[in-house]
């Protein structure tokens, strides 16, 4: 299994799915920048149960608990808007509601990786990265 991929966000995005519907409570993924932001974003917003770093010889790797055990994820569907063949950039005031709030975007701004309703309160428009509910 090679540890490069095109897209490293819709490759977590796609593991996250897959142990979800197989009802996985933890996965592991290798660690990056990225990742690490993105899955901590989701556990603010308590998609997610918990999401630590293991030091490794070649690299670190990210173990994301979904949910804990016995318990349903809070996960309904998770989607990756932007792609590496079609960005997505929106305005702060084009910014997508999901769900009529219940569920919620991730906005990379210059101010790094927020939720779309931060990104709209602080008037920041940036690339789509992921939708979830």
């Amino acid at each position: 299994m090679s540890l490069q991929s095109t897209d490293p966000i819709a490759d977590l995005l796609t593991r996250i799915r897959n142990a979800v519907m197989i009802g996985k409570n933890e996965i592991r993924v290798p660690a990056s920048k990225l990742k690490l932001t993105v899955a901590k974003e989701l556990k603010k917003a308590k998609y997610l149960a918990d999401v630590t770093v293991e030091a490794g010889k070649p690299r670190d790797t990210i173990v994301i608990t979904i949910n804990k055990p016995g318990e349903n994820s809070t996960i309904t569907e998770i989607t990756r808007l932007s792609k590496p063949g079609r960005r997505v950039y929106v305005a702060a005031s084009d910014i997508p509601r999901i769900k009529n709030g219940r569920g919620m975007v991730l906005v990379s701004t210059s101010k790094g990786v927020i939720p779309g309703h931060v990104a709209f309160k602080e008037r920041l428009g940036g690339e789509l990265l992921l939708k979830v509910y």
